[in-house]
């Protein structure tokens, strides 16, 4: 069978595909940060972020990358020397580790075996052990292996201590739960590119009460991402620095139509397109890498021996379609697909059409035919 390769598709786990609308606002006429236009979309926006956090606390935003705001999260609440517990899954839970360690911190670990969620006991029994820890810091999702965090009872075990419970909600705010407020979270960050729909160059962050008892006399130096001049800053109408105009007029058009749809929508949405990837990796006959999959990313197990990055890049020059593979150690071992963004089923089935048949060139034996029919019957029996 022939396969139809004439649209550009962009399967990862960040940066993903855009909404038409919001490929339309991007193109708009800049407009100046310092407007009545443009604070009153600031306004509207920075309102409706306490919607997709969940919260009644502020959240701000920062012109950076997602790694920005996990640095912006810390260095507000971290003091030097203190005692800090970091869950480490894969390549950004030792990220942040060594943010935490650059800036001074006793880092202790909890190293997980990848691909592994984060055990809640192991947690309780640190914590009990070190009653003067001050932060404790994991990733809701960890995107280099496709994995979750029991994060709702990780968040109930450190909310009876002094510390904070910071959450890298990159790979998973707007794509699974993580009611901020309910679940007693002190601080979390997400990422626009993700499943926010845009273009990479925001973060957004919140903290709880209990964490802005910390970052109120906090003496760690910080100018950039200080929240103390942000909250001011926004207090007044204002972004403390230049405003990413562009950026948060589209964000205002998403956030309005996830208010229109309502979050469940949205998790039901992506989880469908989570389920639908995995039940076409047994198709395929691959397997799916993590014990505790995420519905914002699935990462594939390839064979022993299979060269995964040379198949990504196959599948990119060959067939037009992007995903990712992975990191460290499983670099070259296993191929990740993002859920969220603009995703159509047309793109969900051309995906696994292009998967099967770069997967032929290097020597599977997939009938073409009937990978592309039990894509179109999984995706008519699950609308």
């Amino acid at each position: 069978m022939s396969i139809d390769t004439s649209k550009s598709l962009l399967l990862a786990p960040g940066p993903v595909q855009l909404h038409p609308e919001v490929q339309k606002i991007l193109s708009l006429p800049m407009i100046h940060h310092r407007t009545p236009e443009f604070d009153s979309i600031l306004k509207t926006v920075l309102s409706d972020l306490k919607t997709l956090f969940v919260t009644k606390e502020k959240v701000f935003i920062l012109s950076s990358t997602g790694s920005g705001g996990m640095e912006a999260l810390l260095i507000n609440v971290i003091r030097p020397k203190a005692k800090v517990l970091a869950i480490i899954s894969g390549k950004f839970g030792e990220r942040w580790a060594e943010m935490a360690e650059i800036f001074g911190a006793e880092v202790h670990k909890i190293n997980v075996p990848w691909g592994s969620a984060a055990n809640v006991s192991d947690v309780e029994k640190f914590l009990k052990e070190n009653p003067d820890t001050e932060i404790v810091m994991s990733q809701a999702c960890e995107t280099s292996t496709a994995t979750v965090h029991p994060i709702k009872e990780i968040a109930e075990v450190v909310a009876k201590t002094k510390a904070v419970f910071l959450v890298d909600a990159i790979t998973a705010l707007g794509a699974m739960p993580l009611p901020m407020d309910e679940w007693q979270i002190d601080g979390l960050v997400a990422g626009s590119q993700k499943a926010i729909m845009l273009p990479t160059g925001l973060s957004l962050v919140s903290f709880s009460q209990k964490a802005w008892a910390k970052i109120k006399d906090n003496p760690t130096p910080r100018y950039y991402f200080d929240i103390r001049k942000e909250l001011a800053a926004n207090d007044k109408g204002e972004t403390f620095f230049s405003s990413n105009v562009a950026l948060i007029r589209a964000l205002d058009f998403v956030l309005k139509d996830i208010k229109s749809t309502g979050l469940e929508g949205l998790f039901k949405t992506i989880q469908r397109r989570a389920f639908y990837t995995r039940a076409m990796a047994s198709v395929l006959g691959l397997e799916v890498y993590s014990k505790n999959p995420s519905d914002s990313v699935t990462a594939l197990l390839l064979p022993p021996g299979f060269d995964g990055a040379k198949l990504r890049e196959h599948l990119e020059k060959s067939y037009n379609v992007t995903v990712m593979g992975g990191q460290d150690q499983l670099k070259g071992k296993i191929i990740r697909l993002g859920h969220m963004g603009y995703i159509t089923d047309q793109d969900l089935h051309q995906t696994t059409e292009r998967l099967a048949a770069g997967l032929n060139d290097f020597g599977f034996s997939l009938d073409l035919q009937k990978v592309s029919d039990s894509s179109l019957h999984w995706l008519k029996e699950h609308r």
